[in-house]
């Protein structure tokens, strides 16, 4: 029995320590985005690769979140490295006498090549409602601002997914004015022109909201959220996403701040995250920022740090694999900024 129980610990020890050992991820460059931003804050960035391999990144930026002059603000990366100079792309202008914040910009590349601009405006995230700009050039041009129709908000945080039979998937959620938060998911089998809402365990006592969605073989799909509860929350859908199960919480911590999560080519999943819980303030807990794992999307290992701060705000990450099989994470640096790191495996 006991030579039994020491060859099962041995290849449980084994096990954990081949799980542990996964990719190992070295920053290969890191930059501040805005050389002397055109605004005074800035928060919530985006970023997609392009057909030819360059990056476009946006955020929103004005004098604080929740400002009439606050913007979406469009900037780009070559593939040699350099930085366009932002400008703006959208705003909350609805008259010649009335103008809302604007907040959460959302890029995404569907696979028959149009590029979506999601946005949100309004006075607040219990008020607002999405909209949505597409190019056909790359972002170069982009169309006038459509209202999405009532009841879609579009993806709150972050990217949508296209799956193999070219279904959309959207991320989205609700802050009811109730201090309730709901997560649900938008579909659009028709390339973005109409939406159906997937509910996401309604009657959970977890507010949750700005879910991320990873992909598995055999329609598995998992979302990750923010939460109120101290943890990165989770459901899973084995039917590509039409019904999911009840929410639950994983072991990674959280501090009530945006994450944000990709499904790598080699099949495993990658999360980027503040490893904390909530504060007295809503800020509290986001001056480190980590970069986490997984083969199956319960268990997680650190595999980078991105920052290790005290009381500075590092948060509301986006990460993307680009085509050359490397990881591009942007954040917000401190509201004054917003940084680029670039992780390659080692």
């Amino acid at each position: 029995m006991k030579k039994h129980f020491l060859l099962a610990s041995t290849f449980l020890l084994g096990f954990q320590m081949s799980a542990a050992a996964q990719t190992t991820w070295v920053k290969a460059k890191e930059e501040l985005l805005f050389t002397t931003p055109p605004f005074q804050q800035c928060h919530a960035s985006t970023l997609v690769e392009d057909a030819g391999g360059n990056l476009l990144v946006a955020c929103f930026g004005g004098s604080y979140e929740g400002s009439k002059d606050v913007a979406i603000w469009l900037t780009g990366i070559s593939k040699t490295g350099s930085v366009s100079q932002p400008r703006s792309v959208a705003n909350g202008v609805v008259s010649d006498t009335l103008r809302y914040p604007t907040w959460n910009p959302v890029l995404f590349k569907a696979r028959a090549g149009k590029l979506f601009l999601f946005y949100k405006v309004g006075p607040n995230p219990r008020e607002w409602w999405g909209m949505v700009k597409t190019s056909t050039d790359e972002g170069k041009t982009w169309s006038a601002p459509r209202q999405l129709p009532p009841g879609i908000l579009g993806p709150i945080k972050n990217k949508p997914v296209q799956l193999a039979n070219r279904t959309i998937l959207a991320p989205s959620s609700i802050e009811e004015k109730t201090e309730r938060w709901k997560v649900h998911l938008e579909k659009s089998t028709d390339q973005g022109q109409t939406w159906q809402v997937i509910p996401v365990d309604n009657a959970s006592a977890f507010d949750v909201i700005q879910p991320s969605i990873l992909v598995y073989p055999g329609n598995r799909l998992q979302i990750l959220c923010r939460s109120k509860q101290g943890s990165v929350v989770q459901a899973w859908s084995t039917d590509g996403g039409n019904s999911w199960s009840t929410l639950s919480k994983t072991t990674l911590l959280n501090p009530n701040s945006g994450t944000d999560a990709v499904t790598l080519k080699d099949g495993s999943q990658l999360l980027v995250y503040n490893p904390d819980v909530p504060g007295k303030e809503w800020f509290n807990g986001r001056s480190k920022l980590r970069v986490a794992q997984s083969k199956d999307g319960q268990t997680w290992h650190d595999v980078a740090e991105l920052e290790n701060g005290t009381k500075e705000e590092f948060s509301y990450p986006a990460v993307i694999q680009t085509h050359d099989g490397r990881v591009h994470i942007t954040y917000t640096y401190d509201r004054k900024n917003i940084k680029h790191v670039v992780l390659q495996a080692k």
